[in-house]
C-alpha cells in the first residue's frame, strides 16, 4: 500500500519519496513496524486473552515450575501473525509472487494453529485439532507452494556456471531466466543440485518426474518443520528466539541469492525479483521478537499452535523458495534434534515393550528439552545454551557458501 503511494508521489518527485525504491529501507522499515506492532498490540490481546480466561491447559509432567504456568494466556501467535501480515501489507510489493506465497502460508498455517487451539481451550479438548487433519492442512500448503514455483511464470533462476577468463576463475550466469529444479548441497564443490538428474532413466520425462519430486519434497519439508517448531515450543521463549535466528539467517541468504553481484561472488543461484522476500523475513523477525518482549521467562503468554506451526512452517516454505532447503537441517538443527528425540523416545519404547515385555527410554522425557529439565538445569538456562547452539548453526549454515 505504502509502496504504491511512494511510487506515485515519487513520480511528483516529492523529496524522499524515492527511499521506498530501496530494498534496504523497506526492510528495516518492515522490522521497525512489526516490532512496534507486537509490542503494542501484544499487551492489549494479552489483557483480552486474561479477560476471556484464554489460558493454556497444564497436564503435570513433574517438572520443576510447570503448574504455576498454568491459566497462562495462550493462543499468543495471533500476536506474531498480525504483527508479519501489517508491515507486509504496507511496505511490501504485493504483486510479488514470493511475497504473496508467503503471506498465504502465514495465513494458512495460523488457520490451522488457531483452530487446534480452539479446540484445546474451548471444547477442553487436550488432543485438540486430530493430528491427520493437521497432517492435511500442512500437505495441501505443500501442494499450494510446489505447484505455485512450478506453474508461475514469474518464478525463474539464474543458474551460475564457472568459465576461466585468462587464467582466473569468473562466475557468470545463463543468459536468460529459466525455471530450474536445482536446489544447493552444503559443503559440496559446484553445488547445484538439479532433482531431473535423479530420473536421467525417464528420459524426456525426466524433467517431469524432477518436478513431481520437487513437490513432494516441499511437502515434507513444510510438514517436518512445522512440526519441529512445534515440538520446540515447551519453554518460555524456546521457539521464538529459535526462529528469529533462523529468520536472520535466512534474510541473509534471501538478500545474497536477489544481489546479482553477491551471488557472483559467491557462486550461488541468482533469483531475479527475491528482494521482496527480504522484506518479509524481516518482519518476521521483528515480530518474533516483539513477541519474545512478552514471552521470554517467565511468559506473560503462549504462542500455542497457532505461533509455533506458523513460524516453522514459513521458515520452510522460505528455505525452499531461496533453493536452499538441503540447509534446513543445519540451520534448523534446533527443530531436527527435537523432532528426533520423539522419534527415538517412541520407538525405542515400543521396541522394548515388545522385546522385554517392559518399555524403556532413553531420554528422561521428550522432547530433548523436556530431558535437561528432568536433570534439574533451570529453564532459563536451558532456553539460552540452545539459543547459543541455534547461533552456531547459523553461522554454520551462512559458512557453507564459501565452504566447499
Amino acid at each position: 500500500m505504502l509502496y504504491d503511494l511512494f511510487q506515485y508521489l515519487a513520480k511528483l518527485n516529492v523529496s524522499g519519496a524515492g527511499l521506498f525504491n530501496y530494498v534496504s529501507f523497506r526492510s528495516a522499515l518492515a522490522f521497525i513496524i512489526s516490532l512496534l506492532v507486537a509490542t503494542i498490540i501484544g499487551k492489549k490481546i494479552i489483557r483480552m486473552l486474561q479477560k476471556r480466561q484464554i489460558g493454556e491447559i497444564i497436564r503435570d509432567l513433574d517438572l520443576e515450575g510447570q503448574m504455576s504456568k498454568k491459566g497462562t494466556p495462550t493462543m499468543g501467535g495471533v500476536i506474531i501473525i498480525i504483527s508479519i501480515l501489517i508491515p507486509c501489507l504496507l511496505v511490501g510489493k504485493l504483486d510479488n509472487v514470493y511475497m504473496i506465497l508467503l503471506l498465504v502460508s502465514t495465513v494458512w498455517l495460523g488457520c490451522i494453529g488457531f483452530l487446534d487451539d480452539y479446540i484445546k481451550v474451548f471444547k477442553k479438548d487436550k488432543e485438540g485439532l486430530h493430528g491427520r487433519f493437521k497432517i492435511v492442512g500442512q500437505v495441501g500448503l505443500g501442494l499450494i507452494v510446489g505447484l505455485t514455483l512450478y506453474f508461475s511464470d514469474s518464478v525463474v533462476m539464474r543458474e551460475n556456471t564457472k568459465t576461466i577468463v585468462k587464467s582466473e576463475q569468473v562466475v557468470q550466469y545463463s543468459p536468460a531466466s529459466e525455471k530450474s529444479t536445482k536446489t544447493t548441497i552444503p559443503f559440496v564443490k559446484n553445488n547445484n543440485l538439479d532433482y531431473a538428474d535423479l530420473f536421467k532413466f525417464a528420459g524426456k520425462h525426466a524433467q517431469t518426474c524432477g518436478w513431481v519430486f520437487f513437490v513432494l519434497v516441499t511437502i515434507f519439508i513444510v510438514t517436518a518443520v512445522s512440526n519441529g517448531a512445534n515440538l520446540t515450543d515447551g519453554l518460555d521463549g524456546l521457539a521464538t528466539g529459535t526462529s528469529a535466528i533462523i529468520g536472520t539467517t535466512l534474510g541473509v541468504l534471501a538478500y545474497l541469492s536477489s544481489h546479482v553481484e553477491y551471488a557472483s561472488y559467491l557462486n550461488i543461484m541468482y533469483i531475479p525479483h527475491s528482494e521482496e522476500m527480504v522484506i518479509f523475513i524481516c518482519a518476521f523477525v521483528g515480530a518474533t521478537i516483539g513477541f519474545l518482549w512478552y514471552n521470554s521467562y517467565p511468559a506473560q503468554v503462549f504462542m500455542g499452535d497457532t505461533g509455533s506451526l506458523t513460524l516453522g512452517g514459513v521458515i520452510a516454505v522460505f528455505a525452499i523458495i531461496i533453493h536452499k532447503e538441503l540447509l534446513i537441517p543445519i540451520l534448523c538443527g534446533i527443530f531436527l534434534v527435537e523432532n528426533l528425540s520423539v522419534m527415538i523416545q517412541v520407538y525405542y519404547f515400543k521396541y522394548t515393550k515388545k522385546k522385554y515385555g517392559e518399555g524403556r527410554r532413553i531420554f528422561r522425557m521428550a522432547p530433548l528439552h523436556h530431558h535437561f529439565q528432568k536433570l534439574g538445569m533451570p529453564e532459563a538456562k536451558i532456553v539460552s545454551r540452545f539459543w547459543i547452539v541455534g547461533v552456531l548453526l547459523a553461522m554454520l549454515t551462512i559458512v557453507t557458501l564459501k565452504m566447499r
